[in-house]
């Protein structure tokens, strides 16, 4: 009996090992599991790596991690949450021992109402198989769309079939993928790059990471399928080194896929040839810009470089260069599984397949998402999401990074594709989405925006540099109590010039969450610089505290909680607010049990 056949016929302990997992625990659990699994004298899936598939990436809801499954050799399977090491002898005892699942530490309906709605294909693989075995990966139908296209398919009828896929880039532009490796494929050269964008500096994502940590082979495959279809002799995935775990098992990933054929030399026993490295970026968020990305990994500064001449025909060391992200390329092996015609079924009809979004903010279930092109905000926040916590209002949902656009509830039943966000205000970006709730102030929240695209400029081109500057400055008086008729529409005109002056597309859509405010939360805008207020009570500078003398105790502990002794208070009698020494701190607010303190 083959080695995978017997472990077919165990019973499964599946970890999640993504870094969500680790950090919850995710070692300590599965040692837990390995100690009890042995003291019983088991035979299940430990440790020692008898199946491969003990270890998992990101099953996507990592609030309740440390997730395991106990999976049955039938397929069928329990899940636990939220595992420590203490839960454990239980677990083994009287579930793998007595076949009794332990029902309080099961998943809970919210874990199914955030699965069920979504499509999971890019995913599929991850938190089902071991990222660091390539023949877990092989055992799901892994490199069967690189052996197709090497021994059956032209360059020329890969081209083909990934354009009439529909499939567009992942990565914020949106470009049709094939259409841009064909453009790479018409320049001959001695030596051509096929890249690899895991930059991901966008606050709050972490779908590239998830995918690389969970699912490396699938990006590997997708990457040597596109530099067959352009002629690519070399690969580079520019991964930022912020992401150990990522480039550990991408690392192990390339390593095998070298020794089995299905990278390097000869690929599959073929003429194709596909060197492929990892470089390591330092976290310059500018380096997830084409251009100042490949700059990069040539080891000068990494800043945007005017275009023409556009990368596809001088790119990398000057010779012709393709860039697509993770995701897009995790993408493409089920394309040659499954079908051009498959792939173009999925989605709207101009923006095809699924999406991944990092989904976070004020929203009940957290975690990584993978959705249909066109599913609504409303499905993706109240189904999948769960609504808003704490019985709090939705206000206002944050797409496509630090760049994208916030859209407020009248946009909750927009589809979510391309072409819908671009005309709301909003872009796809890399897929990062975050709720905000009623308590949000959206000028702080731009100003927040604005201020991360103004520190990471790289400073090359002025508008950019100073542009945004400027608008932080603007946007620091206004939630300071110091802003003035005129500022929103100096706003509305720098954020005109920036977008259409800056260099690269990083500066040209840095002032997004600044105008979709001002377009969709104009009237806060005019609070802040017509009444000084602000009506989250967000803006500390446009506090106003009063004393309720009514309403008031006369306990004194607000007298007590005081930093700066503004409070006057004698036993007996009502506290006393000195407005000239109150700093504004909240903390008289937050020590007052009776609502005295307005």
């Amino acid at each position: 009996m083959s080695t995978q056949a017997k472990n077919d016929n165990l019973t499964k302990v599946a970890i999640c090992l993504g870094t969500g997992g680790i950090a919850a625990g995710g070692f300590e659990v599965m040692d837990a599991f390995d100690d009890e699994i042995k003291k019983h004298n088991l035979d299940a899936v430990t440790n020692d790596r008898r199946s491969g598939t003990l270890r998992t990436g990101c099953r996507g809801n990592c609030a309740k991690d440390v997730l395991v499954d106990i999976v049955k050799p039938d397929g069928s399977k329990e899940t636990y949450q939220r595992v420590t090491p203490e839960m454990v002898p239980e677990i083994v005892e009287q579930h793998l021992v007595e076949g009794k699942p332990i029902k309080k530490y099961m998943v809970k309906a919210e874990y199914d109402a955030f699965n069920a709605p979504q499509q999971r294909y890019v995913l599929a693989n991850c938190g089902e198989i071991d990222p660091e075995s390539i023949d877990d990966y092989i055992n799901v139908g892994g490199y069967k769309a690189l052996e197709k296209v090497i021994k059956t398919m032209t360059p020329e009828e890969v081209l083909a079939e990934t354009e009439k896929s529909g499939l567009r880039g992942r990565g914020g532009g949106g470009f049709d993928t094939g259409w841009k490796w064909g453009s790479c494929a018409k320049y001959k050269a001695d030596q051509k790059f096929v890249l690899c964008n895991a930059d991901e500096g966008d606050p709050g994502a972490f779908m590239d990471r998830s995918l690389l940590e969970g699912d490396p082979h699938a990006v590997l495959e997708g990457m040597v399928i596109a530099g067959y279809s352009m002629g690519a002799t070399d690969g580079y995935i520019y991964c930022r080194a912020e992401y150990p775990l990522a480039i550990k098992r991408l690392t192990i990933a390339m390593e095998e896929a070298e020794k089995r054929g299905y990278l390097g030399k000869n690929i599959f026993g073929s003429d194709y040839s596909l060197n492929m490295k990892i470089k390591e970026g330092a976290g310059a968020f500018v380096c997830g810009e084409s251009t100042a990305l490949q700059y990069s990994i040539e080891g000068k500064r990494g800043m945007p470089r005017t275009r023409p001449p556009q990368s596809v025909e001088a790119g990398l060391w000057d010779k012709p260069s393709c860039l697509n992200n993770v995701e897009t390329f995790g993408n493409v092996p089920m394309i040659f599984t499954k079908g051009a015609d498959w792939y173009a079924s999925l989605g709207s009809e101009k923006s095809k397949g699924t999406k991944i979004f990092a989904l976070a903010g004020k929203i009940k279930n957290t975690g990584l998402i993978e959705v249909p092109m066109g599913t609504t905000i409303r499905e993706v926040v109240f189904d999948i999401g769960g609504g808003i916590p704490k019985n709090k209002k939705f206000k206002a949902v944050q797409i496509g990074g630090p760049s994208g656009g916030c859209l407020p509830e009248s946009c909750l039943d927009l589809p979510i594709d391309f072409e819908s966000l671009d005309e709301a205000g909003a872009m796809m970006g890399s897929g990062s989405l975050v709720v905000v709730d009623e308590a949000t102030c959206m000028v702080e929240l731009s100003k927040f925006f604005i201020n991360f695209c103004a520190a990471e400029s790289c400073g090359k081109c002025t508008p950019c540099r100073v542009g945004t500057n400027i608008m932080l400055e603007i946007l620091t008086n206004i939630t300071d109590g110091k802003g003035k008729e005129g500022d929103v529409e100096l706003l509305e005109e720098l954020a005109e010039e920036i977008g259409r002056m800056s260099l690269c597309g990083l500066g040209q859509s840095a002032p997004q969450p600044v105008l979709s405010t001002i377009r969709y939360f104009r009237d806060e805008y005019d609070a802040h610089i017509r009444d000084h207020v602000c009506s989250t009570a967000t803006c500390v500078p446009l506090h106003k505290y009063e004393i309720n003398t009514v309403k008031c105790k006369k306990c004194g502990a607000c007298f007590k909680g005081c930093p700066e002794g503004a409070i006057e208070w004698k036993k007996g009698d009502p506290a006393y607010l000195n407005k000239e020494k109150c700093i504004k701190c909240n903390s008289c607010y937050s020590k007052c049990a009776f609502m005295a303190i307005k």
